[in-house]
């Protein structure tokens, strides 16, 4: 590839580079992305040419012309560098003063009980179950469509999150209401994936080459999607017909419905499922540290931020009028 030329073999070079480090296919859609939209603001000037200087202006575009975030001008930055270092194998010099976004606290939006038992009361089918589990187990949209049958114990009442935030694992409880529920579910799944293989389907997708280690194992049962798409499709990388997870915007959609006609006015989503689950726990008096563990944070301070939104005034303290 000459030095000044991008095409579409630019971009399969780093492609091949995100596969190697096994990073998300999320990621690597979001930081190819933002690669692209780096390389037309400097119009398609090839990044061997550029340098420290162009990346700051850059950044500071998306702060003094787009407003961004700060985590999102945070989100360009790791994306540039990791073309720099990762694709192109150049280390580049400080990048030096930029202009950043100011990171302001910002409180997260909970529901209290009766509100989350008004909107899952408007939700129904697949998407109340797994609202509810964004709830009783506190998992992040994506952790819980991403849940295969293995990852569900019903015999110890948990739920183990493979590769979530951070890549890490982690184990959370299940909500002994939600079990006959989920068998049921689960059973209906197995028929949908015995007609999938009796079509010659039944594939799902296998992180990191295991499907190449256990061949056998994209057709197993017990590697199956808890909540997958209801209809087939072609992955665009292999060109395999699988059978997906479910999508995230068809639970996005199913809450935000179910917010309007429950009538809870706040800017509430799926992951305020999640911030109830903490704050609830906190106000029932369990341990700060036990609440970390089971949300899967890295820094206790993050999890303190659900002390700051409890249903007793500011900081979680009683007012003394009210003594």
């Amino acid at each position: 590839m000459e030095k000044n030329q991008i095409d579409s073999r630019f971009f399969e070079q780093i492609r091949i580079v995100f596969r190697l480090r096994g990073m998300s296919r999320r990621t690597e859609h979001c930081y190819t992305d933002w690669i692209k939209r780096f390389l037309l603001f400097h119009g398609q000037k090839h990044p061997i040419e550029m340098g420290s200087s162009e990346i700051r202006s850059f950044l500071s575009h998306l702060v003094m012309e787009r407003d961004v975030a700060p985590a999102t001008q945070n989100q360009a930055l790791h994306a540039i560098l990791f073309l720099y270092r990762e694709v192109l194998q150049i280390e580049l010099p400080q990048i030096g003063a930029i202009e950043r976004s100011r990171k302001l606290p910002r409180l997260p939006v909970v529901m209290t009980r009766h509100e989350v038992q008004a909107v899952l009361q408007n939700m129904c089918g697949t998407p109340h179950l797994v609202a509810s589990l964004l709830y009783g187990s506190g998992l992040r949209l994506i952790e819980c469509l991403r849940l295969r049958v293995k990852d569900i114990d019903f015999e110890k009442n948990l739920i183990v999150v493979r590769y979530g935030k951070g890549d890490k694992d982690r184990v959370t409880m299940l909500p002994v209401s939600l079990k006959l529920r989920l068998r049921n579910h689960l059973s209906e799944v197995k028929h949908l994936h015995d007609l999938d293989l009796k079509d010659g389907f039944g594939e799902v997708w296998l992180p990191y080459a295991l499907a190449i280690k256990y061949p056998s194992a994209p057709k197993e049962w017990l590697w199956q999607y808890v909540f997958p798409a209801a209809k087939r499709s072609i992955d665009p990388l292999t060109m395999k017909t699988r059978r997906h997870h479910l999508d995230e915007s068809t639970l996005q959609k199913a809450v935000k419905s179910a917010v309007r006609k429950a009538t809870v006015e706040k800017n509430a989503s799926c992951h305020t499922f999640r911030h109830s689950f903490a704050t609830h726990l906190l106000e029932a008096g369990y341990d700060i540290r036990t609440v970390q563990e089971l949300l899967g944070h890295h820094d206790v301070r993050t999890t303190m931020i659900y002390t700051h939104v409890l249903n007793r005034g500011g900081l979680g303290v009683f007012s003394p009028l009210d003594k």
